[in-house]
């Protein structure tokens, strides 16, 4: 009974013995297939690094501001009568645009002028009179009184009429309209604004240490985000003679064109003054960096020959560089990179050191220093 069960066992372990050395043998098969084998080149995309020349510029947040700005209210209190424009026209300087109910100050204004002309033909007669010394110099004083006072009074009237009469201060765009006819003004109550959009102050500030780099008349060039529209251009035409206390920082002035409104009061935007000199700095495109906490880097394309067959095979070395300023798809290197240096361009995060290439630029994308992506 024993010797069948023993037999059994001794060809169990036979068969794993068997099973395992097939295994053994078929691993240290494929071990050696892997080192045999030589995996194929990447495709890769290049582009040689650049010398190139930046303008200078200094850079700062910046906000408009009217060249002339007011909200127009009411001088006088009254009852609107009629409103001459319409929520955001343009008008011209004297235009009239709301007048006020001025029936009390006209009558009031027809009784004094009749009291006037009254004391002015008094005077004449009194003046007539004195000449010929018939009447006492007093009477002609109180005549002569009496006619600047009414001459007074009839210009007080007239001032009291022209200030409920509204018109345009200057020449401009007016804002949302705030009255209606009939309606009872206070004094001092809004109106409409009024604003020349053409041109526009851009006001920013930059840090004192900057101060020696900046004059008036330097070119500044205006961007407002998320607008198709192109940057505006202006000049600086102020520089405010004291620096603040507690940012140290001075405010500049520029004055910019402004024919198609683009710019309005109250926007902010983007000013950057254009230094006299040029920045000669080697560029690549940012696609091109393989971002790391520890260090930027590029993978730089070299010809090599094969230890094994002696042939030119094209590797990857990866090399560390020190980043500058970025503008646009290019960014700056500050070191290590020399101007024709041959480096990948796109896809780095796939490539390793000593990785051999295969290049192939149909499918290159073009880089911009100022792109504008499609909304797709």
């Amino acid at each position: 009974m024993k010797k069948p069960i023993f037999l059994t066992i001794l060809g169990l372990i036979i068969i794993a013995g068997i099973i395992a050395g097939i295994k053994v043998l078929q691993i240290r098969h494929m071990i050696e297939v892997g080192k045999k084998m030589v995996p194929p080149p990447e495709t890769i995309t290049t582009i040689q690094a650049q010398s190139q020349s930046w303008e200078s510029f200094l850079s700062a947040t910046a906000s408009i501001e009217a060249v002339q700005g007011v909200t127009l209210a009411a001088e006088q209190p009254g009852k609107v009568l009629t409103i001459s424009f319409t929520s955001g026209d343009m008008v011209q300087k004297g235009s009239l645009l709301v007048h006020l109910d001025t029936s009390a100050e006209e009558a009031q204004l027809r009784a004094i002028e009749s009291s006037r002309n009254l004391a002015r033909t008094n005077l004449r007669r009194l003046a007539e009179l004195a000449d010929q010394g018939l009447i006492s110099r007093s009477e002609f004083d109180t005549a002569e009184a009496d006619s600047k006072q009414t001459e007074a009074q009839t210009e007080n009237i007239q001032a009291i009429i022209n200030k409920k009469i509204i018109r345009a201060p200057f020449s401009g765009r007016l804002g949302i309209r705030q009255v209606n006819v009939g309606q009872i003004l206070k004094e001092g109550q809004e109106i409409v604004t009024l604003q020349t959009l053409d041109p526009v102050f851009v006001n920013f500030m930059l840090p004192q240490q900057q101060l020696g780099q900046l004059t008036s008349g330097m070119p500044v060039r205006v961007k407002v985000d998320g607008s198709s529209e192109k940057d505006l251009t202006g000049t600086i035409t102020a520089i405010d003679p004291k620096v603040d206390a507690i940012t140290r920082n001075i405010q500049i002035q520029a004055t910019v064109a402004n024919t198609k409104e683009t710019l309005r009061p109250g926007m902010f935007v983007n000013a950057s003054v254009i230094l006299p000199d040029q920045e000669k700095v080697i560029t690549i495109p940012g696609t091109a960096i393989l971002y790391a906490p520890y260090s930027d880097s590029v993978f730089v394309v070299e010809k090599k020959k094969d230890e094994k067959n002696g042939t030119d095979v094209t590797t990857l070395r990866q090399q560390f560089i020190r980043l500058g300023e970025k503008r646009g798809d290019f960014a700056a290197v500050l070191s290590g990179l020399h101007e024709g240096d041959t480096v990948v361009s796109t896809g780095v995060f796939k490539l390793r050191n000593g990785q051999a290439v295969v290049t192939d630029n149909s499918h290159a994308p073009a880089f911009e220093m100022q792109p504008k992506p499609e909304n797709n």
